[in-house]
């Protein structure tokens, strides 16, 4: 409900990362200084989030749980420095740390051979942590090869007719014969794992992880039709060793196909994160009685329809008959268009003129004016608090 004439407003403010630029934090930090900017009396509940991929683990560290790192393999098998969080039994890993695209430099994009076996080490060394509950937060991969690595990691064999073990990558799963689960990791079987996806997509096809994310992490069109070979090639074989076979299920397809492997070897559920992360958070809490909720994102397109922060920030605002602004660096015409029908606003930071190496750098100023010119005219309006 807007606030009577005079009242100082109360605004949430619940964004994700703008990847490449600001952190969720960053982003929230941006988006409050614009809001004291318009109106310095304002009441701002500020709400950093995730939706499974980076920044879900931030996510839990802020609410109270401890931060453990370890120097894990990264997904073309340099070692890095990954994170999860642990409160007592509980863990949450995010798989981007040990195994995302942000660990790679454009020029070093390789899908055909990027491995999640660092993801698994870092599932290790939760154990290793006396962890037994745990959430996968699997978005932002670099990889597309099922899970195969993160299964290698934790003692499995993948080999080809001849017996041998398979190299890393997706590409390497055309050859795969059969599965050796014998050496599996025997604390799993104490263990109950949940994953949190940032997509609703399966497997293979069309919608699937080679098809939809595979290019944007440097696929060519070649490359997407063996690795979509090798994920069906892959899914055939864990069906046969595990009896599970959930390649069609919405979410299996996220994280390059490690989705799947959770769900068919370890009988996690895949659900939305951006839910999981507001539930922690209390977000719906927080919207009681607010004037406007500010969320964002770096890029507004047909995927923030899926499951990502802004989606779900938005329903639960909704719900809260809270009008919701989106501020982004770049807007998808359709996606746009799909999100006003929902009641979220979206507003571009940046004209579109502006280099795009300029707006990220500048990210944060961009966001920050964007919010005070937003709130302004917000605040201008006859009926405030309606976008």
């Amino acid at each position: 409900m807007p606030s009577p004439a005079g009242d100082a407003p109360r605004i949430v403010i619940a964004p994700d990362k703008f990847k490449g630029s600001l952190s969720a934090s960053e982003a929230a930090s941006a988006i409050e200084r614009g809001v004291r900017r318009a109106a310095p009396a304002a009441s701002c509940a500020a709400i950093p989030m995730a939706d499974g991929g980076e920044g879900t683990v931030d996510a839990f560290v802020e609410a109270g749980w401890k931060r453990v790192l370890c120097s894990v393999h990264g997904p073309l098998g340099d070692p890095v420095q990954a994170a999860f969080a642990l409160r007592n039994d509980a863990a949450v890993i995010e798989m981007a740390s040990a195994s995302g695209l942000g660990l790679l430099r454009p020029e070093r994009y390789a899908p055909r051979v990027t491995t999640t076996f660092g993801s698994g080490e870092l599932l290790r060394a939760a154990l290793d942590s006396g962890a037994r509950n745990i959430l996968f937060a699997i978005g932002g991969s670099a990889t597309t090869d099922g899970g195969a690595g993160f299964l290698q990691a934790l003692g499995v064999r993948l080999l080809d007719e001849a017996g041998n073990d398979l190299p890393a990558g997706g590409a390497a799963l055309q050859r795969l014969a059969r599965i050796d689960a014998g050496g599996l990791d025997p604390r799993l079987r104490e263990a109950t794992i949940e994953a949190a996806a940032d997509v609703d997509n399966p497997l293979l096809g069309p919608r699937g992880s080679s098809a939809v994310f595979g290019p944007q992490k440097g696929a060519t069109p070649e490359d997407v039709r063996v690795l979509d070979s090798a994920l069906e090639r892959f899914a055939d074989v864990v069906a046969a060793t595990w009896h599970s076979d959930p390649r069609n299920e919405p979410g299996v397809g996220a994280a390059g196909g490690l989705g799947f492997t959770l769900r068919a070897v370890f009988g996690a559920s895949v659900q939305p994160g951006a839910p999981l992360v507001a539930e922690l958070r209390g977000l719906a809490a927080a919207l009681a009685g607010a004037n406007w909720c500010f969320t964002g994102e770096g890029r507004i397109d047909r995927q923030t329809l899926g499951g990502k922060v802004i989606d779900g920030v938005a329903a639960l605002a909704r719900q809260a008959r809270v009008p919701t602004i989106a501020f982004t660096g770049s807007i998808e015409a359709g996606a746009a268009g799909a999100l006003a029908a929902r009641g979220v606003a979206c507003i571009a930071i940046a004209e579109e003129s502006l280099a795009r190496e300029s707006a990220m750098r500048d990210a944060a100023a961009l966001l920050e004016r964007a919010v005070e010119r937003e709130l302004r005219r917000l605040l201008a309006c006859e009926r405030p608090g309606r976008p």
